[in-house]
């Protein structure tokens, strides 16, 4: 009768061994930021959807659909920087650049916009230029030296 136990064997020996945790190391090196692609992920949706919940939809319709498109693009951000973080992470500095776009958005966008409408723009702009420095600057200590 044939031996079905499910042993696991030594991967030592496999002739790829050391070429797998390479790969392993490289691919794993450059999730330090593992607990900020969420973040950004949920500052993409509150971005969104801050038009509705802060209540600005008729008294401000360009930032209404300014916001929502903005917020779209950095919700795809964080969804790439989960999938494909060697990839994406060099996009870190778009992240960067869209949060002070969003801090200046509301006088370059928006007409007269009240107190609300501003804190609301620098808030988000500023999680998403810090959230973006975090990326970028784990993305530089990651990226493979020469």
């Amino acid at each position: 009768m044939a031996n079905v136990s499910p042993t696991r064997g030594d991967i030592t020996s496999h002739p790829d061994a050391s070429e797998m945790r390479a790969r392993y190391d490289r691919v794993l090196g450059g999730r330090d930021v593992a607990l900020v692609d969420g973040p950004v992920f949920l500052l993409g949706l509150y971005c969104a959807a801050s038009p509705w919940i802060v209540h600005y939809t008729t008294s401000q319709p360009a930032l209404v659909a300014h916001n929502l498109i903005v917020g779209i693009a950095i919700g795809l951000l964080a969804l790439g920087f989960t999938r494909a973080p060697e990839r994406m992470y060099g996009l870190s500095w778009a992240m960067c650049a869209m949060g002070v776009w969003m801090i200046i958005a509301p006088w370059v966008v928006g007409r007269n916009p009240d107190a609300g409408v501003i804190w609301n723009n620098i808030v988000i702009g500023a999680l998403a230029l810090a959230l973006g420095l975090v990326c970028a600057g784990t993305a530089a200590k990651s990226a493979p030296k020469p």
